[in-house]
């Protein structure tokens, strides 16, 4: 038996999952500035998996950094998603939001 794609496939679970909660806070205390550290962490793990010689440790670290390049679209999404209401704005920095539905 090949337990290899499993192990892949949950590790990509594991890292869109923590990513998800990882962006909503950072957005709420930090907001689309901190878009730069998701870019800075993704990039150093996509050079790390270029010289780890284990296929699949190298693909876990590669899972790891595009969710971490994918975290900075989804950084600004989040933003969207408070300015809709759709989910609490931090009451220290409302006034960068714009649109009447934004609620602490």
């Amino acid at each position: 038996m090949n337990w290899e794609g499993i192990l892949l496939g949950a590790s990509a679970f594991l890292c869109i999952g923590m990513f998800h909660p990882l962006v909503i806070k950072a957005e709420y205390h930090f907001g689309t500035a901190c878009w730069w550290v998701f870019a800075l962490v993704g990039t150093v793990a996509a050079v790390v998996s270029l010289f780890v010689s284990d296929t699949i440790l190298s693909a876990i670290i590669g899972v790891f950094a595009f969710s971490s390049f994918w975290s900075i679209l989804e950084v600004f999404q989040q933003r969207r998603r408070v300015e809709r209401g759709w989910f609490p704005a931090n009451p220290k920095r409302i006034h960068l939001y714009k649109g009447d539905k934004v609620h602490t």
